[in-house]
């Protein structure tokens, strides 16, 4: 399996946060390209400041293309995904179960149903205890199995 280009959606939240530490760390592991998108239903016009501070916090070492869409943000993640050849896409999970996340919709959830290649959930709890507790939770941990088991 080639990955050469990698979607991270962000909505600027902590779960969003630890996704796209995860979505850049396989984009430097696997030389790829990573994109990242906002997508939302109104006009916010502090979003294309928030990427680029997003992007540049990154560093140099991967390249990054932002991309802003306007529609709910499953349908806006998978048409990017099908449009720009994307070969993994990565979304941050809340962890709702339930009725919570009846009421409230799974964004990756729905992502994962519909999306035209595999997809990468990053709890927030891959993000591990702080670094004065830690006992090795790193982000890209739990996505090394995936891959191994998508090579199966």
């Amino acid at each position: 399996m080639s990955i050469r280009e990698i979607l991270v959606a962000t909505d600027f939240s902590e779960n969003a946060q630890v996704a796209v530490r995860a979505a850049h760390e396989h984009a430097q592991r696997f030389g790829a390209c990573l994109h990242i998108i906002h997508a939302r239903w109104s006009e916010e016009p502090e979003t294309a400041e928030r990427l680029a501070r997003l992007s540049a916090s990154l560093g140099a070492g991967v390249p990054v293309v932002v991309a802003t869409a306007f529609g709910g943000a499953a349908h806006e993640i998978t048409r990017y995904a099908r449009e720009h050849g994307i070969d993994l896409i990565v979304v941050g999970t809340h962890g709702r179960t339930g009725m919570s996340r009846a009421l409230l919709g799974s964004v990756a959830e729905r992502v994962i149903r519909t999306a035209p290649c595999p997809v990468l959930a990053v709890p927030l709890v891959a993000a591990g205890p702080p670094e004065s507790e830690a006992v090795a939770a790193e982000p890209a941990a739990a996505s090394r199995e995936v891959f191994r088991a998508m090579s199966l």
